[in-house]
């Protein structure tokens, strides 16, 4: 179905609905708001299935960057036979350039809460976890906090609202790299386990934190279901783009401005760049980054295209961390392209001979471009091996790991051509090796 473009200004608010009333650990506010009440309708009306039904109307895809449907991972979670079950609420914002869900626990706790334990009642779960980045300590006491209100208000804790159903939420602060945020290794590092993939299926939601079934949701995804519960399916579903309806966190950055902004899915990308001023007079947007350090370098000509799951696989790049980066004529598309596989391939765990020599080899191909040493193959190689490492990877953080080549071949191949053919880069960003005459000779 085709995409609707709405203004981002006329979108009304889902993830930050309420998050300028001042103290975010304000509960009468956040309840004279609206809070919790998704949760009592789930937990004295709705039951499981009509809750899981709800979710499932309405639409809703994770927000983690894969846009799987939020209701099918919650009927496999509560439909797979076993003792315990649990809810992670996936906090850890791995890339480490952005702060989409560090802005959404730092103003709307109680809506993460909320979307945590309808989560943990429609699929059973008694135990439930928020995993937050390490450094983030202040994000840590807020969140303790907040789920201590929580559960005085009984919202949380033992017997939630009377239903009989206890809900035990602890907060996380775990430590690791970028790989954290695949879900299978966010559950081996909340088990104090070596922070490497594991080959799926099974799927967490089979088998996931301490061989339970387990959801893995975004925190975006948790405070959207609350919203859904609370406004009804169809209000969620009338937002956005069909696809995925609904509203979306992103961080655009660019040489004028840098903010997280909440947008209907469906948003061309071009509305995306001007949030963040866009470029400024005397300049011209050259290449945009969409999906963080494994994102696509896109052109200027696409910037029509909606911001969805579909739409951006269509051209090379994804939702990911829900970064949009900005650059103008003064960038080097090749200087990117290395830059950033050279950052996924120090993040890289490790675990599979794509991961670990794969993507090194796409990096050292990169770094003796820029570096004025090219070789004339290099464009088929970087091709090759990007197309081998797809088709053999374990995991997204290598298959992805090639999109800032792929792209960068696919939409800015002349500018590679420069580097190659002449040793030149048309930008003066890389700066050749000097030979002296007759060298290696």
């Amino acid at each position: 179905m085709p995409a609707r473009k709405p203004e981002p200004s006329a979108t009304p608010a889902i993830l930050l609905d309420g998050a300028e009333s001042g103290d975010p650990l304000d509960l009468e506010a956040a309840l004279h708001g609206g809070a919790f009440e998704g949760l009592k309708r789930a937990a004295r009306d709705l039951g499981p299935t009509a809750t899981i039904a709800t979710i499932a109307a309405s639409g809703l895809r994770g927000r983690g960057g894969a846009g799987f449907p939020t209701a099918e991972k919650w009927r496999i979670a509560g439909s797979t036979p076993a003792e315990r079950r649990y809810v992670v609420a996936h906090g850890y914002e791995s890339d480490p350039a952005v702060r989409t869900d560090r802005t959404l626990l730092e103003r709307r706790p109680f809506a993460v809460l909320e979307g945590l334990a309808i989560a943990a009642l429609a699929t059973g779960a008694h135990e439930a976890i928020i995993a937050v980045r390490s450094e983030e300590q202040a994000i840590v006491r807020l969140l303790e906090a907040a789920v201590a209100l929580a559960e005085d208000a009984g919202f949380l804790g033992h017997d939630v609202l009377g239903t009989g159903h206890d809900i035990l939420v602890s907060v996380r602060a775990v430590q690791g790299a970028y790989m954290l945020g695949e879900e299978t290794v966010l559950l081996k590092a909340l088990e104090s386990r070596r922070g490497q993939p594991e080959q799926r299926p099974p799927y967490p939601a089979e088998r996931g934190f301490r061989d339970a079934p387990t959801v893995v949701q975004n925190v975006s995804t948790l405070a959207a279901a609350a919203w859904i519960l609370r406004e009804g399916a169809n209000a969620f579903a009338a937002i956005g783009d069909r696809s995925a309806p609904g509203t979306v966190l992103v961080h655009v950055r660019g040489p004028l401005g840098d903010r997280v902004a909440e947008v209907p899915t469906g948003t061309p990308l071009q509305a995306l760049v001007d949030l963040a001023g866009g470029v400024g007079p005397g300049h011209r947007v050259k290449v945009v980054v969409v999906g963080g350090p494994s994102g696509g370098l896109l052109p200027p000509d696409v910037l029509d295209t909606p911001y969805t799951f579909e739409a951006l696989r269509a051209l090379g790049a994804h939702v990911g961390s829900g970064s949009v980066v900005v650059a103008d004529e003064r960038a080097c598309v090749v200087d990117l392209a290395r830059l950033l596989t050279r950052f996924c391939a120090v993040e890289a765990c490790g675990k599979t001979i794509p991961c670990r020599i794969g993507t090194r080899r796409l990096q050292e191909i990169g770094d003796r471009i820029a570096a004025g040493l090219p070789r004339p193959t290099d464009p088929s190689l970087l091709g090759d091996l990007a197309a081998d490492i797809v088709d053999s990877g374990l995991c997204d953080h290598e298959r992805l790991a090639t999109l800032p080549w792929t792209t960068g071949m696919r939409y800015f191949r002349s500018e590679l051509d420069e580097h190659i053919l002449r040793s030149g880069c048309p930008a003066g960003v890389c700066q050749p090796i000097a030979m002296a005459a007759g060298a290696g000779h």
